[in-house]
């Protein structure tokens, strides 16, 4: 196997021998995660942050009732996952797309980045996220945990009240929601007054995993709800989302050092 080489001399390896190179550990919690390359300046933390220190916190703070469902998966932080060609791929043409890893951060590599790759390894399925594509710990945080959730509701499903909690609000008339494909989900669901099962059954799954990456990253850091806010759609109001975060409190409670707190503030 022959590495390619970039013309500024940055080695790009395939993921498999990325993995290979790596030596994964298993957190306190049982997640289990490795690192790969120059990862100076991820986190958006200076040269005086250990980023060993901070990605243990960071995996850490998914709660430990979740680790079961993780048993098979290692969460790689790289500074790029990159994909064949670059710029003109479609979204789904960058995921089918065979995978390699930069081992340091450049703009032209960026340009052929994904934020995260799914990639079949030997005995695990290997997550490989773009650290150094993201501009500070908010993002990097939510990547990672939307991972998380995903890979936990693959296993888990959406538990029964969660689902009776959230089809309920959607029935009251709650407005707006958590990501774009939760708000799609739950229109497709609702349209022409007859519920469509597969779309709710969709929209419930989207909301649930959702509401576990934004449990995850309020234990994480401190942030302002409307940060998440993209331009597609509107967010769920903050009172119905309280009720979820809750749901989802009592199914996975912080682990020690961590703290789950919701603050409204007075308009």
């Amino acid at each position: 196997m022959v590495d390619a080489v970039t013309e500024q001399g940055l080695q790009e390896i395939p993921a498999a021998e990325a993995a290979a190179q790596s030596r994964p550990e298993t957190a306190a919690n049982g997640v289990h995660y490795a690192t790969f390359g120059d990862l100076s300046g991820i986190l958006g933390k200076g040269p005086n942050v250990s980023v060993t220190a901070e990605l243990k916190r960071l995996i850490n703070a998914v709660p430990l009732a979740m680790s079961a469902a993780l048993d098979k998966t290692v969460f790689y932080f790289v500074p790029l996952a990159l994909t064949l060609t670059g710029e003109a791929e479609s979204a789904e043409q960058k995921k089918s797309s065979p995978t390699s890893v930069a081992t340091t951060y450049s703009p032209k590599l960026a340009d052929r980045a994904i934020c995260h790759k799914n990639v079949k390894l030997e005995g695990h399925e290997g997550v490989f996220l773009s650290s150094r594509l993201h501009g500070d710990a908010f993002a990097l945080a939510f990547e990672l945990f939307i991972n998380v959730a995903h890979g936990v509701v693959d296993v888990t499903g959406v538990p029964s009240g969660f689902a009776s909690l959230v089809w309920g609000q959607t029935e009251v008339g709650a407005r707006g929601e958590t990501s774009y494909d939760a708000f799609e989900s739950r229109e497709k669901a609702r349209r022409g007054g007859v519920v469509d099962e597969k779309a709710k059954s969709e929209f419930l799954e989207a909301a649930f995993v959702d509401a576990l990456a934004i449990y995850m990253l309020s234990l994480y850091l401190d942030f302002e709800y409307a940060d998440l806010k993209e331009r597609e759609y509107p967010l769920l109001t903050p009172r119905e989302l309280g009720d979820r975060l809750r749901s989802v409190n009592a199914l996975f409670p912080p682990n020690p050092g961590y703290e789950f707190l919701i603050k409204y503030k007075r308009r």
